[in-house]
């Protein structure tokens, strides 16, 4: 699976920008996308800027990531007494499978 990353776009160069997010600096091809200047905000794949976004949605994006590190790692991320707001199908019994998948 592939995710795309916000990064928030510090230099540029021909072809090229110097971004940071999520706490790592890249230098990232900026051919898919067109001329970008600093301040922007791209949704990057490895090494790929794919789309310039609004902050707005670097946000949600940034969010999101956060649920799924959560959820992955929850076992380092919750004391244990927090509730992450929902649950995930392996913890579930098969009606509740059943009726999220409606199936």
């Amino acid at each position: 699976m592939c995710m795309g990353i916000p990064m928030q776009v510090m230099a540029v160069e021909p072809g090229f920008a110097q971004v940071v997010g999520r706490g790592e600096a890249r230098r990232v091809n900026t051919a898919l996308i067109g001329p970008c200047e600093p301040g922007q905000w791209l949704l990057v794949f490895l090494s790929d800027a794919r789309d310039q976004i609004s902050a707005e949605r670097a946000a949600e994006v940034n969010a999101t990531l956060d649920l799924l590190q959560a959820a992955i790692g929850s076992d380092a991320f919750f004391s244990g007494s927090e509730d992450p707001g929902f649950v995930l199908p392996s913890a579930m019994d098969t009606h509740a499978v059943q009726r999220l998948t409606q199936g």
